[in-house]
């Protein structure tokens, strides 16, 4: 089971650093941790950002693996996100949605519950200009319902 887990951790990674389209020359990556409800957990995990490819619309894929309540879920989320700056002050904010795959491990006898289920995310943060943000990520379908974040952008 360990070794699933540190290949699905690993191939994240890799999706992380690849998924950024080619035309995309300047990309920031970022780390977060948090915690979710249904399933109740800690997370934590990475992103890549893109330059803008529309007006303030940026790609942001981001890998989180979540521990915690007899349950193992990596979600591997491909989502957008649109910056909205606030003027005059060193925040922005941003909004932004897409889809997942998320990928459950139940522990306990008999368990059968785990396996790859899609959902979709909704997002909403606020991120400083040096890199401090806050997330709050609304989950549908087979996402975690409700996730609470900080995390850091890297520059």
């Amino acid at each position: 089971m360990t070794r699933r887990w540190v290949a699905a951790a690993g191939l994240a990674a890799g999706v992380l650093v690849s998924a950024t389209p080619a035309a995309a020359q300047h990309r920031t990556f970022g780390v977060r941790a948090g915690v979710s409800a249904e399933p109740e957990q800690f997370f934590f995990g990475g992103h890549v950002e893109t330059k803008p490819v529309l007006d303030r619309l940026t790609f942001k894929p981001s890998a989180e693996l979540g521990i915690g309540n007899d349950v193992t879920l990596l979600a591997l989320n491909v989502e957008f996100a649109y910056q909205i700056p606030i003027e005059d002050q060193p925040f922005k904010l941003y909004i932004g949605g897409g889809p997942a795959a998320n990928i459950y491990s139940v522990d306990g006898p008999g368990s059968s519950d785990g396996g790859v289920r899609g959902g979709f995310n909704f997002f909403v943060g606020v991120q400083h200009n040096k890199g401090l943000f806050l997330e709050l990520k609304v989950g549908a379908v087979d996402s975690p319902s409700l996730k609470f974040m900080i995390g850091y952008v890297l520059k």
